[in-house]
């Protein structure tokens, strides 16, 4: 989760404590995800017990997070309504919400992070309203976009996730000549995600924060706006490409090149052309150093008792270790920051000789480094598909490993 989102997130919790809403219910959680991890441990620090996290996928059932189980969404029709709260950070608020109202369930249900300022499915007048509001400025947003790019085709990327915009990026080249268009401008969210567009070429491109791409995007599809592509594997703008995958496996870079972009399968991706070398490649100890990149804000995270065995082993067998770092994150107990950009990160794995990460966007950045890599998964399902992580994210040439609860 993201900053801004976390911060309404705490907001949005503290204003129901103040509330007295949360004091002496049975509190639940809906959607086992980061997000949701991320609101139970702030709600275990508030002092505040998690009786479950519900969720939909029979492969989670009987896990657990922090000792809080996860349970089939139907367990909540044993509890008293009136002494229970659903707190929900999960993308797909509106169909969990629509879920409990169809069991019967009428306590009261809070969406804590508003995603999707424009998924909203009812037909309300007032509903109907808000979206036009907000439909009538991000027309706006395009109206600047196009006056300032005249003539260019917009790739507005939904979503601030690195390796989404890492695949989108290796095919975009190929859909641009298929539909005849040679000019593009690529919105996307954040700095980060800048830098991934950068490493393919000196595309236009600009970057918003999520409400402005929301009200973009949703003005997009609103109005019908022309010369405008929404690549994205797993929201459903014009088809809902991600039903395939519960009937086949499909990787993600698949699902890029073949669902999003229409292009035959054996494509060939185009790689990054700018790349830097790291500023402080001195330091470095080359073929005897490991880049740890333990951090992802759309990924569950792994226990700290991990990352300590990882440091310990590699520690006792003379490397030195470095945990990458940006903003506020710390570096790992017993070794060194590094901060690199986008277009760096490349060149210092490839110099410490070794590169452990969680399975992240960076991974992709770095998925062709000539280096040993090794990626960590968390042990959980891909939505509620069949599949779990490692499937749909696997790296080739990668050592590939599921860290489950017991490690």
């Amino acid at each position: 989760m993201d900053a801004l989102h976390y911060q309404e997130m705490k907001e949005n919790l503290e204003a129901l404590v103040m509330e007295g809403a949360v004091q002496n219910r049975k509190i639940y959680l809906f959607g086992h995800c980061n997000a949701t991890e991320e609101l139970a441990d702030l709600l275990l620090e508030e002092g505040f017990a998690v009786t479950a996290i519900l969720d939909n996928n029979p492969n989670k059932e009987g896990k657990n997070y922090r000792d809080i189980a996860i349970r089939n969404p139907s367990v909540i029709m044993e509890e008293k309504p009136g002494q229970t709260l659903v707190c929900i950070v999960a993308r797909a608020y509106a169909a969990m919400a629509s879920q409990l109202k169809w069991m019967g369930y009428d306590g009261r249900v809070v969406k804590l992070v508003d995603y999707n300022t424009y998924a909203e499915y009812s037909l309300a007048p007032e509903t109907l309203a808000r979206r036009l509001q907000r439909a009538e400025r991000g027309r706006e947003s395009l109206f600047k976009l196009k006056e300032k790019y005249p003539g260019h085709f917009l790739v507005l990327c939904p979503f601030c996730a690195l390796g989404d915009i890492y695949f989108m990026m290796s095919y975009l080249p190929h859909f641009l000549k298929k539909r005849g268009k040679p000019q593009c401008v690529v919105v996307v969210i954040g700095h980060a995600c800048g830098q991934v567009v950068r490493l393919f070429g000196n595309y236009p491109m600009e970057a918003l924060i999520q409400k402005e791409m929301d009200e973009t995007v949703q003005a997009a599809l609103f109005f019908g706006e022309k010369d405008v592509f929404i690549p994205h594997q797993d929201r459903p703008y014009v088809v809902n490409l991600s039903r395939a995958l519960y009937v086949k496996k499909i990787s993600l870079e698949k699902l890029y090149c073949c669902g999003v972009f229409g292009l035959l399968e054996d494509t060939m991706p185009y790689t990054p052309e700018h790349e830097e070398t790291y500023e402080g490649a001195e330091e470095i100890v080359p073929g005897k150093s490991v880049i740890l990149a333990p951090y992802a804000k759309s990924v569950t995270a792994l226990k700290t008792d991990v990352w300590k065995q990882i440091v310990k082993e590699y520690q006792e067998r003379g490397y030195a270790c470095y945990t990458n770092v940006a903003g506020k994150e710390k570096p790992l107990l017993g070794t060194r920051a590094v901060s690199p950009t986008i277009a760096q990160i490349r060149s210092l794995v490839e110099r410490a000789g070794t590169f452990i990460g969680i399975r992240s966007g960076l991974c992709d950045v770095v998925k062709d480094a000539v280096c040993k890599k090794i990626a960590l998964y968390p042990d959980y399902q891909y939505s509620d598909t069949r599949w779990r992580a490692i499937d749909i994210y696997r790296l080739e040439g990668w050592e590939n490993i599921v860290v489950g609860e017991e490690s």
